[in-house]
């Protein structure tokens, strides 16, 4: 079965976390960085989870996972070493309509997580439908090379130079092009050389 490669927008909406060992640390940070509103469940949580909840960035339940904890979530992302549990949240996750991910089991995994190389506002998602996680590893090293830290600086600059030709009455055609051409390699490149020039002046 295909896959549906989408990028949600998590702000103001409620994700769920069972389990709070370095695993689930991981997909917190994940779920944080994406704006959502965390909830975390599981004893014995890391050091950094236990921080980021005195610090408000997360809710954490020290107790093991009850249905309930689904109530009103959007997604649920399971990370404990039990296989029991595990199973039995994707299988409430399922009745309430909630969108699970069960670690390293795609069999009950509603969606995956991606290899994703992150520069600033540009992603690139790498997925193998659960296939080779090994392989979507490897593809992202070879992307993060490809595509440097100074993209993020650079798309953020499309982005202001987009809203003003937006802003501007034109035919749309010609701002097409235009948009185009600034997304271009060569632009890019000369990009890359005005920061250069910018720094032996400096």
């Amino acid at each position: 079965m295909g896959l549906f490669p989408v990028f949600l927008k998590l702000k103001g909406r409620r994700c769920l976390v069972v389990g709070a060992g370095t695993v689930a640390e991981a997909k917190v940070r994940g779920l944080l960085e994406g704006g959502g509103e965390v909830y975390v469940v599981g004893p014995n949580p890391t050091e950094t989870l236990r921080q980021w909840a005195r610090e408000g960035k997360l809710v954490w339940h020290s107790r093991v996972f009850v249905p309930a904890d689904l109530d009103g979530m959007f997604l649920a992302v399971v990370a404990t070493s039990s296989r029991q549990l595990n199973e039995r949240v994707y299988q409430e996750a399922s009745c309430r309509g909630v969108l699970c991910n069960v670690v390293d089991d795609p069999a009950h995994c509603d969606f995956y997580y991606g290899a994703v190389v992150r520069r600033g506002p540009l992603q690139i998602a790498i997925s193998t439908s659960g296939c080779s996680p090994a392989l979507a590893q490897r593809l992202r090293r070879k992307f993060e090379k490809q595509f440097g830290p100074d993209y993020g600086a650079w798309v953020e600059q499309l982005s202001q130079t987009r809203q003003i030709l937006l802003a501007q009455t034109m035919d749309p055609n010609r701002r097409q092009q235009l948009l185009q051409d600034l997304a271009s390699g060569k632009r890019y490149a000369a990009f890359m050389r005005s920061k250069v020039s910018k720094r032996r002046v400096v």
